[in-house]
């Protein structure tokens, strides 16, 4: 099989490798498709940084059973989703259900191989048969990312008829707005690009804000409406900056992007405030996966996100590079490994 393997920052190689055996409890997939997000560009351009080197990129995949260890009842030719973490299943946190935070934590593609290949054996663990769901390959491939914002959305309590912030309209800024909007928020998206904004209201966005023509805290205050829930989703500081000026005692406020720099923390301000700061991380597989692919169901058409698929061939150059340096020509880009050139992506039914 061949696969995209990354040796050092900036070595990514298309390798020959023999396709994997599943051993007990896992399962062999064949990928019929996986994303490229930051993550997998920050490993690219200065990693390692989470991975653990050679290693196949990809974590955000779909695919068909090919084979199954032993105990695995997974079918043969069904189609599935990987959540991609990797948990113990017996700390405190996996017995609680938050497998995200499991003590033993790995991801495939980043800390064990993962999807930007044409086979990968996972754990049957991390997989979701959804078969029954019909959604073609390339709006599957979209569930990992959309499972992460469907867990910002639950950490954060967000709930029908309150006010939301999503700052950052990119990779999960978009499927943050379509979760939050999706529980029956009024969603206030902001955005450097007009371009990102039309999306964000496509996807269920009340309200836009250009960044930078007036504040946030003005733009809810002329709209006479105090936010609940504020997703930062940039991970810049003058977007946090931003976040923070806006928000009004009792407010959440949920640090989704990962920011570089360290950040004042006005603790006795805050405490007074009775603001409320949430971290969130990856997804929990069992509670946040399934309602990723629910959400993809309910929109026909994906291809405002993902409008091309590439062969891996061009994963560094046609992926990678442009998430990078800013160049991306569309906000998530799924590569298929048995393609041999690009092509349009095909969302809603397979069916």
């Amino acid at each position: 099989m061949r696969a995209a393997v990354l040796h050092a920052a900036g070595d990514l190689r298309i390798e020959e490798r023999e396709i994997p055996t599943p051993g007990p409890g896992e399962a062999l997939v064949r990928v019929t498709g996986c994303g490229v997000c930051g993550s997998d560009a920050t490993e690219y351009t200065r990693g390692p940084v989470l991975t653990e080197l050679p290693v196949v990129l990809g974590h955000e995949f779909t695919g068909t059973i090919e084979a199954v260890g032993d105990g695995v009842d997974l079918a043969v030719g069904a189609q599935v989703v990987c959540g991609a973490g990797i948990s113990c299943g017996r700390c405190k946190p996996c017995r609680a259900g938050r497998t995200n935070l499991c003590r033993r934590y790995r991801t495939a593609g980043l800390q064990v191989d993962g999807g930007l290949a044409e086979f990968v054996a996972v754990p049957a663990a991390t997989l979701l048969d959804v078969t029954a769901s019909a959604l073609t390959a390339d709006t599957l491939a979209l569930a990992q990312p959309m499972a992460i914002a469907v867990h910002a959305v639950a950490r954060s309590g967000l709930t029908a008829g309150q006010d939301a912030v999503v700052l950052g309209i990119g990779g999960i800024g978009a499927f943050l707005t379509h979760a939050a909007a999706a529980v029956g928020a009024r969603v206030l998206a902001v955005d450097r690009s007009a371009e990102r904004l039309d999306l964000a209201r496509a996807l269920g966005a009340e309200s836009t804000l250009l960044a930078g023509e007036r504040s946030l805290a003005e733009a809810l205050a002329d709209a006479g409406r105090e936010a609940d829930v504020l997703f930062e989703v940039s991970g810049s500081r003058a977007g946090w900056d931003e976040v923070v000026a806006a928000a009004l005692p009792g407010a959440v406020l949920v640090p989704v992007g990962i920011q570089r720099d360290e950040i004042p923390v006005p603790l006795g301000a805050w405490t007074l405030r009775e603001y409320t700061i949430v971290g969130t991380v990856a997804h929990a597989m069992a509670a946040d996966l399934p309602r990723a692919v629910e959400l993809l169901s309910a929109r026909a058409d994906w291809s405002d996100l993902a409008s091309e698929v590439l062969p891996l061939d061009e994963v560094a150059e046609g992926a990678l590079v442009p998430l990078t340096d800013g160049g991306a020509r569309q906000i998530k880009t799924v590569i298929d490994p048995a393609a041999t050139q690009r092509r349009p992506a095909r969302h809603g039914s397979a069916r």
